[in-house]
C-alpha cells in the first residue's frame, strides 16, 4: 500500500519506509476506528504514506506521535466527507467486518473498542469527539498530543473528551461479555436458526434485541432496525431457517469477538456479529454488503 519501497544498499526500505511499517498496524486501527470502513482506512493510510515521504525525518521528534497526527487529520476530513454520504446509503449503515488475528481478542480494550457495538456507538459521535474519544480511551494519548491532532487547545480537548465519554458510557454494553459467553449465545442463535425453532430463537433473544442488515442495496436486507424479540424471532426463523439446506454456517473471530460467518451455495454471503449482555442476545448485526466483505477474506492485525 506504500507504492514501490526505497530500499538502501543492503535491500533494506530506506528510513521513512522503514519508520512508517513500523507503526502501519496502529495507524490502520486508528483510521478504522474513526471511520468503521477498512477500504478508506487504507485510503487514509495511502494519504498519509505519501506526506510521510516528504518529511525530512531530522525535523521530527516522535516518528509515532507525527505519523498518528497525520493519519487523524486525513481521517477527520475523510469521516466528515463519509458522514455525508451515509445520509443517502440504502438501509442501515454497519460498519465493515474484519477477521481480526487471535491476539486482537487477547487485548480486552482494543477488542471493545473494535467491536460492532462500540464502533455503532462511535458513529453516533461528531467527528472531534470521536477522534478525541479514539486517541485518549483507545490508545491513552496525552491531551497534548491530542490538540495537535484535532487542531484544539488542551483545555476544549479535556471537555470534548469528558464529553464523549459520557455519551459512550450511556450507550455501550453494560459489562465486558467474555469469548465464552459470546460463543455460547451464538451457538444456541445458530442452532435455532438452522431448524427453524422460534421458541429457542426467543429463549436466547433479548426481549428488546435490536436487529440491523446492510445490505448496501446490492444484496437484500431489511431496511430499518427490526425491533423486539418476537419480530426478530419470527423473521430469522422464516428467512435463513427457509434456507437451510443450502446455507452453511462457520464461527469466525470478527473484529475481536466470536461472530458468525454464513455461507449460502459455497459462497460467503452474510457475516453476522452479536451484541451479548446478561447472557441474551440484543444486538444482530448482519453484513451483508459484498463490497464490505473483502476484508473477510484474510486476517487483519490491529494494534494499539
Amino acid at each position: 500500500m506504500v507504492g514501490t519501497p526505497q530500499t538502501a544498499a543492503d535491500d533494506r526500505p530506506d528510513p521513512a519506509t522503514e519508520a512508517f511499517l513500523a507503526h502501519r498496524n496502529l495507524l490502520f486501527t486508528v483510521a478504522y476506528e474513526m471511520l468503521g470502513s477498512a477500504a478508506d482506512a487504507e485510503d487514509v493510510l495511502q494519504e498519509t504514506w505519501l506526506r510521510w515521504a516528504g518529511v525530512d525525518l531530522g525535523t521530527v521528534r516522535d516518528q509515532r506521535a507525527y505519523l498518528v497526527r497525520v493519519t487523524t487529520r486525513q481521517a477527520l476530513g475523510r469521516l466528515r466527507t463519509l458522514s455525508r454520504r451515509r445520509e443517502s446509503y440504502v438501509g442501515p449503515w454497519l460498519p465493515e467486518p474484519l477477521l481480526t488475528a487471535p491476539d486482537v481478542a487477547e487485548d480486552v480494550a482494543l477488542a471493545d473498542s473494535v467491536s460492532m457495538a462500540m464502533l455503532l456507538v462511535l458513529e453516533t459521535l461528531a467527528p472531534t469527539e470521536r477522534a478525541v474519544f479514539v486517541l485518549r480511551e483507545v490508545f491513552d494519548l496525552g491531551y497534548d498530543e491530542i490538540a495537535e491532532a484535532v487542531d484544539k487547545n488542551p483545555a476544549a480537548v479535556r471537555q470534548i473528551a469528558h464529553r464523549a465519554r459520557a455519551h459512550v458510557a450511556a450507550r455501550r454494553p453494560r459489562r465486558v461479555v467474555s469469548a465464552a459467553e459470546t460463543r455460547y449465545a451464538l451457538d444456541a442463535f445458530q442452532r435455532a436458526v438452522e431448524t427453524g425453532d422460534l421458541q429457542s430463537l426467543l429463549d436466547i433473544l433479548a426481549p428488546d434485541v435490536v436487529l440491523l442488515g446492510d445490505g448496501g442495496g446490492i444484496k437484500q436486507a431489511v431496511l430499518r432496525p427490526i425491533l423486539g424479540a418476537d419480530k426478530v424471532a419470527r423473521l430469522l426463523a422464516g428467512g435463513w431457517g427457509k434456507v437451510a439446506g443450502t446455507t452453511s454456517w462457520r464461527p469466525a473471530q470478527v473484529n475481536g469477538h466470536p461472530a458468525l460467518i454464513l455461507h449460502l451455495k459455497g459462497e460467503m454471503d452474510t457475516v453476522l456479529a452479536v451484541r451479548v449482555d446478561g447472557g441474551l442476545i440484543t444486538g444482530i448485526y448482519a453484513v451483508r454488503n459484498p463490497e464490505k466483505l473483502s476484508h473477510m477474506e484474510r486476517e487483519t492485525v490491529l494494534s494499539r
